[in-house]
């Protein structure tokens, strides 16, 4: 698999887990942009459509649920698969996540492998 020219937008409010994740990905092969805000990963796709998204679910202005259920009814960005990345670990929230349209639901702490390993089997 060419990782070179996968894309991957990466959605978290926290600036530190931001930049691991990039770091992380783009050490991988992968060309990696990130936003802070709900808003600003919707503009984002729109602007770049990414072969895939990881997304946090506590976001300012736009919440993880919210985004995810707006590109997963949209024709054109539905099929971009999504793994929400969250410290939200409940039943629940890992309900509401599947059901808002995420291909994936991690919890933080995460293994960064275990991370990849998930990313590559969407990409494959």
């Amino acid at each position: 698999m060419n990782d070179l020219k996968k894309k991957i937008l990466v959605v978290e409010d926290d600036p530190d887990i931001r930049e691991i994740l990039q770091l992380k990905l783009s050490s991988a092969g992968f060309d990696v942009t990130t936003a802070a805000t709900g808003l600003e990963g919707l503009n984002k796709v729109y602007q770049d459509s990414p072969h895939l998204i990881i997304l946090d679910l506590m976001l300012p202005q736009l919440d993880g649920y919210q985004m995810c259920r707006i590109l997963k009814f949209d024709e054109r960005y539905k099929d971009i698969p999504i793994i929400m990345l969250t410290g939200k670990a409940e039943d629940k929230s890992m309900k509401l996540g599947l059901k808002a349209g995420a291909d994936k639901y991690l919890t933080k702490p995460f293994e960064p492998e275990h991370l990849l390993s998930e990313i590559r089997q969407f990409l494959l």
